[in-house]
């Protein structure tokens, strides 16, 4: 770092001092302060134990974790109670007990609700950002005491669903109360009272986010996804998507796609897949049929496939 300044510009000397603790350049000769506050990139390579790994440091601060990752938990590590006498190990497991107790009830509340975020985020596989989110929520709603009166799970679960649609994932409340074992009723209405008390603005979900997943999920091709998103956009000019939930457009959409496209799909298959009914699809399908005047199209192919039987 001293050697990108050659020499004091007091008095010329080129004998400087780095101060790697102050971050700060001094002249060995006058004294002069050369420079200040500068930024120290070199690895901070310490180790106080031969087990332990040369690193920088631990890991970065994040909300998913109860205490953000800052505080030192007494009496983990369970090697220790090997070395240390009979005395020492009860002081350690005086010292953990009493770290307990001490700590309050919001702590107890995220310690176990964290746990149950990251079960569920895992399990939906969410990316990182939407985990980070859906704890922020929670932190917010537990800290105004809305929790109180409420299951843990259902808070979570609808904290994770904010998340989601805050972000444009598209998750289903019947995919997450499958994840967390609540009831769908429940974890709707507990997200209609959170967005409600703390002012969450969300979109409402797009038929079109889901396209992508389900058409992943049943091994369709590129073309029969653009297909699927030609059919829904023809269908939201014909106000067709509003008032009915955009998973079963979606997936009526696609099942459409599949038969134009020769890549026949039952409708169990796409019902399993978007987590809808059978009754569902057919309904949604027969709309689209009638509304975008599809019949014929569909009566070619099948002709076209019973010919070539």
């Amino acid at each position: 770092m001293a050697d990108l300044i050659k020499r004091c510009p007091e008095c010329g000397s080129s004998n400087l001092v780095y101060d790697e603790s102050r971050g700060e350049v001094i002249c060995g000769d006058c004294g002069l302060l050369v420079e200040e506050k500068m930024v120290d990139t070199t690895h901070e390579l310490r180790a106080f134990d031969k087990t332990e790994k040369k690193s920088r440091g631990g890991a970065p601060m994040s909300i998913q974790k109860f205490d953000k990752g800052l505080t030192t938990n007494v009496g983990e590590i369970s090697d220790i109670y090997k070395l240390a006498s009979t005395q020492q190990t009860r002081k350690y497991l005086r010292l953990k007990k009493w770290q307990e107790r001490v700590s309050t009830s919001i702590e107890r509340n995220l310690r176990l609700a964290m746990a149950e975020l990251r079960k569920v985020a895992s399990f939906l596989d969410l990316p990182s950002v939407v985990r980070e989110e859906a704890a922020r929520i929670y932190n917010f709603v537990l800290q105004r005491g809305m929790v109180r009166g409420r299951s843990m799970e259902s808070v979570i679960a609808a904290c994770i669903y904010a998340a989601c649609r805050s972000y444009s994932i598209p998750r289903t409340l019947d995919e997450i109360s499958v994840a967390s074992e609540v009831e769908r009723k429940e974890i709707g209405r507990t997200y209609r009272f959170i967005t409600r008390k703390i002012g969450i603005k969300v979109t409402p979900s797009s038929p079109k986010d889901y396209i992508s997943r389900f058409a992943s999920v049943l091994h369709l091709s590129p073309k029969t996804q653009n297909e699927a998103l030609k059919i829904l956009k023809k269908a939201e000019v014909t106000e067709l998507t509003s008032g009915r939930g955009p998973a079963g457009i979606a997936a009526a959409a696609l099942y459409v796609a599949a038969l134009l496209n020769d890549e026949k799909k039952t409708q169990r298959e796409v019902a399993d897949v978007a987590g809808i009914t059978e009754v569902t699809i057919r309904n949604r399908y027969k709309e689209l049929l009638e509304r975008l005047n599809l019949e014929e199209k569909i009566k070619i192919k099948e002709a076209e496939q019973s010919k070539k039987k």
